[in-house]
């Protein structure tokens, strides 16, 4: 069985990961969930920058053992060059789910819609911007999300974001191990077809972005069959 190490959103927390966490280990897997420090508390004073101490932090938190597939959701996908290269031989390989791809070199801003870049801009207020679910118009977090207790838990771990993560550049260092795609939903065709392109497998779902909570089942054995597959992605 595999060891899976799912990298929550740094917008997000690591609740986002649990039910999918648990129907992975239901399935015999070993799974951590390490959480990734609070974008504000980093603000303060990143060591490094917010990609640093992401990494950092993820690589204390893993217990010793074989080497495991970091599974990175929505904004954390920028986030597994560094993680893995910080981890070194502990990374087996990578797994983007719903995810933006790697853009060593650039900022989130950089890689943005323009229309969403202009938004959030035009929203910080003496730079600092909403927390992650006050982004979403009216009810549409609840139709994502719609048991309560769940919804609750999730944004409980929410926080205003400084616009400074969004303007830091990411580090140079390309993903070194193998890699594969999971969409989840359509906002997310575009990275699905470059890492098609790029020879990663890529499983496509109908579901949509926060499915790693509300349908784990299929997410799981979806990332189970990926995992089986990123042997023949080596070296692409």
């Amino acid at each position: 069985m595999a060891r899976y190490i799912l990298i929550h959103s740094p917008l997000l927390g690591p609740f986002s990961w649990s039910a999918a966490a648990a129907e992975l280990t239901r399935l015999g897997h070993a799974v951590e969930t390490p959480a990734l420090p609070g974008l504000d508390a980093l603000a303060e004073g990143a060591d490094g920058g917010f990609y640093a101490a992401f990494a950092a932090k993820v690589a204390a938190q893993l217990a010793d053992g074989e080497p495991g597939i970091l599974v990175a959701h929505s904004g954390a996908g920028p986030l597994l060059p560094a993680i893995a290269a910080r981890l070194g031989g502990r990374a087996a390989g990578a797994i983007f789910v719903d995810a933006l791809l790697p853009h060593p070199g650039r900022s989130w801003f950089d890689t943005a819609p323009l229309p969403l870049r202009d938004e959030l801009r035009t929203g910080a207020l003496e730079g600092w911007l909403p927390a992650w679910h006050e982004w979403w118009p009216p009810g549409a977090l609840e139709r994502l999300v719609p048991e309560a207790q769940a919804r609750e838990a999730l944004i409980a771990e929410l926080s205003p974001i400084p616009a400074a993560y969004f303007e830091e550049p990411a580090p140079a260092a390309a993903l070194d191990v193998p890699a594969a795609c999971l969409r989840l939903s359509g906002a997310y065709d575009a990275e699905a077809a470059q890492a098609q392109d790029r020879g990663w497998p890529v499983r496509r779902l109908a579901l949509d972005h926060l499915a790693i909570l509300t349908r784990p089942e299929p997410v799981a054995l979806a990332l189970q069959a990926l995992a089986g597959e990123l042997p023949a992605a080596a070296g692409s």
